[in-house]
């Protein structure tokens, strides 16, 4: 399984390093709505759409979606991304009651639009915006940001939820996931949020607003991690695809992703630190 799982990031590795920071915006938007066209098929199937001409059809609607908000202003869909949010923590809050209201096939189908579509959007907003962060100019370096919080969040929880977490998250959702982990992820953004407010030369008002857009970011994508794994345990599967061998599928790898992206984009527009973005 190892040998597999590092066979299978070695061939994808260059392609989405190439896929997200060497493309021209509308390259990269097109390569980007590939992934999350292919996230599509595979939310069909958690949303109880198990034939290939339904998973392919609801892929089809989410790309035409996604072309069809490509002169929509992106932060009205990243407000609606932030409400969406929040509902989906009452949602796991409360799973399994609830699930009456949300499990129809319908219904868990739409929320995989609420989910793709803001996250394709927030991270084309980000790919295309101006940028005003102490000397950071780059979008690409805002991209990777992101990114690197998701995956930092995500290496402090584990070591402390290894360490230190008896106490469960959400045992009903994920038994894995811990407080312990939610608060050792949060201290690890913590800190590469300050070190990324130095390398930015930035003020300091800026790195503390960086810390705390940074906290909000790392919260939301653990309530992505735990969304999808309230679907696939209400649908019954483990994993949201076996399209990358050793790793699941696509939803698997970018779940966190899809919250943190719009949430993130969000915030640092309202900061005034990121403005405009053409497609």
């Amino acid at each position: 399984m190892l040998k597999t799982r590092i066979i299978t990031a070695l061939i994808l590795a260059p392609i989405a390093i190439g896929g997200i920071f060497f493309l021209p915006p509308l390259g990269f938007a097109l390569f980007t709505g590939a992934i999350i066209s292919i996230g599509a098929w595979e939310w069909a199937n958690m949303s109880g759409i198990t034939g290939q001409a339904g998973r392919l059809a609801f892929a089809g609607l989410t790309a035409a979606v996604l072309y069809g908000l490509l002169n929509v202003p992106a932060v009205g869909v990243l407000w609606l991304a932030l409400a969406w949010w929040f509902f989906c923590f009452l949602m796991v809050r409360s799973y399994p009651k609830g699930s009456d209201f949300w499990g129809s096939v319908p219904v868990r189908a739409v929320m995989g639009l609420l989910v793709l579509v803001p996250a394709w959007v927030g991270l084309n907003h980000l790919r295309t915006g101006s940028v005003s962060f102490g000397d950071l100019d780059s979008n690409l370096l805002l991209i990777l940001y992101v990114f690197c919080v998701v995956w930092v969040a995500d290496i402090g929880a584990y070591f402390a939820g290894r360490a230190f977490g008896k106490a469960k998250l959400a045992p009903r959702v994920s038994p894995g996931k811990s407080w312990a982990g939610v608060w050792g992820g949060l201290v690890a953004v913590s800190v590469f949020a300050g070190i990324a407010s130095v390398l930015a030369s930035a003020s300091a008002s800026e790195a503390l607003f960086l810390i705390v857009a940074t906290l909000v970011t790392g919260l939301v994508s653990v309530l992505g991690d735990l969304l999808e794994s309230m679907l696939k345990r209400f649908r019954g599967i483990k994993d949201s695809s076996q399209l990358l061998p050793g790793h699941g599928g696509i939803m698997d790898r970018i779940d966190s992703l899809t919250a943190a992206i719009p949430v993130f984009a969000l915030v640092i527009t309202q900061l005034g630190w990121l403005s405009g973005g053409q497609w």
